[in-house]
């Protein structure tokens, strides 16, 4: 471990290409989406799976991603959603983000067929699921100079 007085080793990052992004993602498990409410920037931890290139989340009746990403029939919300595995020690790693369309999920065997790929980690009942299809891919593997 370093401290304070002890700098860190050098590193450098490299960018990612698309499917390499994308592979990492489907990776791990928890991300953090990035939306807007009231005109103002909102994270939110989830839990995600990656079906045929798009990510899919699940959440709740009332969480504030459901109401907006279920409004009208047009193209969605726009979101971010960004997930990493970086060393806490090496600072070594990864880091992926995703810009798109955040869609709620309305039919039933689709919806049906993420119920079942997809467990949330709270104990809560998530009614809904949204999936968000990638627009823009982008990602940094952090590594040794």
């Amino acid at each position: 471990m370093t401290d304070d007085a002890t700098p860190a080793p050098a590193r450098r990052s490299v960018d990612l290409g698309h499917a390499e992004a994308l592979a990492l993602l489907g990776s791990v498990s928890l991300g953090r989406v990035v939306f807007t409410r009231q005109a103002l920037p909102t994270v939110r931890p989830v839990n995600h799976v990656l079906v045929d290139g798009d990510l899919v989340i699940r959440t709740h009746e009332r969480a504030a991603l459901t109401l907006r990403a279920g409004q009208g029939e047009g193209d969605g919300v726009v979101v971010a959603y960004e997930a990493d595995d970086i060393d806490p020690v090496t600072h070594l790693g990864w880091s992926v983000v995703v810009t798109g369309y955040a869609r709620l999920v309305t039919d039933p065997g689709e919806r049906a067929r993420y119920d079942a790929l997809l467990r949330p980690w709270v104990d809560r009942t998530m009614e809904h699921a949204i999936r968000i299809h990638p627009t823009l891919v982008t990602g940094v593997r952090l590594v040794a100079a």
